[in-house]
């Protein structure tokens, strides 16, 4: 099912034009009336007496459009149609009218608990903008699309947790606290997916919360500081390494001094103890060579 829009009166004119007809209806019913006390027939007085009744039904077809709404007619059980134009306006006096909210709204979802990919257990939110698009679906697709728009979007909060690691120190790894933009992507397209049913679109869905749980928030502080200790390591070692390299290659090429292997593994260790030490190293002058 998808919206339709639908026609509808400028209610201020219909309106003001309802209360001259009333108001002539009014007047030639106590005319008859009158009429019929001096002896005329009750006809007129019958006749003008349903015009009033009659005249009274077009008003149960008012109704108010708010700003940034749409009104969803239905008759007798059967979409209508919905009128998106604000103001007063008049339909069918039979239509059933139901409002629905067009206007951007958001909400966050509750602190949820999912094992992550790694399977350690985490804490993790997610704030959720959303608006309606087509009101029929909203209206007929699902019960309560608001309710919908809630479940619907804890769901995939934990489906992404489950796909992703908490961590990560490998870039090529996505993970939840390292990739934020692309998780919030992610997050973002499979709300739109499973909401597209209810006629719901999804403007941005980000994480709001996330840590690891309490009973081993502890525990994987430690691993999550030994690892960033480790691959800091290994970056530093890779950067010696290649200085290292330069520097004899650069000794050799200019001719500065010639060294046999013995010296270069000296210069070698003592330059990775300079660069791969957490301290600041103290120099010692060696007063004879290194072979005495």
């Amino acid at each position: 099912m998808k919206e339709k829009l639908t026609g509808s009166l400028n209610g201020v004119w219909s309106l003001l034009l309802l209360l001259l007809l009333l108001a002539f209806s009014f007047y030639s019913l106590v005319t008859s009336l009158s009429a019929a006390k001096d002896g005329g027939g009750m006809w007129p007085a019958v006749f003008w007496s349903l015009a009033l009744l009659a005249g009274l039904i077009p008003l149960g077809g008012l109704f108010i459009v708010q700003p940034n709404h749409g009104v969803v007619l239905q008759l007798f059980g059967r979409y209508a149609g919905t009128v998106r134009e604000e103001g007063l306006r008049l339909a069918n006096p039979f239509y059933s009218k139901k409002a629905v909210s067009l206007r951007v709204r958001n909400f966050e979802t509750n602190k949820l608990k999912v094992n992550d990919q790694d399977g350690n257990p985490v804490e993790i939110a997610a704030v959720v903008v959303w608006k309606v698009v087509d009101t029929a679906q909203a209206s007929f697709q699902v019960d309560n699309y608001e309710n919908y728009v809630h479940v619907q979007s804890e769901a995939a909060v934990r489906n992404l947790a489950s796909a992703y690691p908490y961590d990560s120190h490998e870039e090529h790894v996505v993970s939840l606290r390292g990739h934020t933009a692309a998780v919030a992507e992610r997050l973002k397209s499979e709300i739109h997916e499973r909401l597209l049913v209810a006629g719901v679109d999804i403007l941005e869905a980000r994480i709001s919360h996330l840590a690891y749980a309490p009973e081993i928030a502890a525990a994987m502080l430690q691993r999550q500081q030994a690892g960033a200790i480790i691959a800091a390591r290994q970056k530093i070692v890779e950067g010696a390494v290649g200085m290292v390299e330069m520097a004899l290659e650069l000794l050799s090429r200019n001719h500065v001094v010639t060294l046999d292997e013995e010296r270069k593994a000296a210069m070698v260790s003592n330059l990775l103890v300079v660069l791969c030490g957490d301290r600041a190293t103290q120099p010692v002058v060696n007063t004879g060579t290194i072979y005495h």
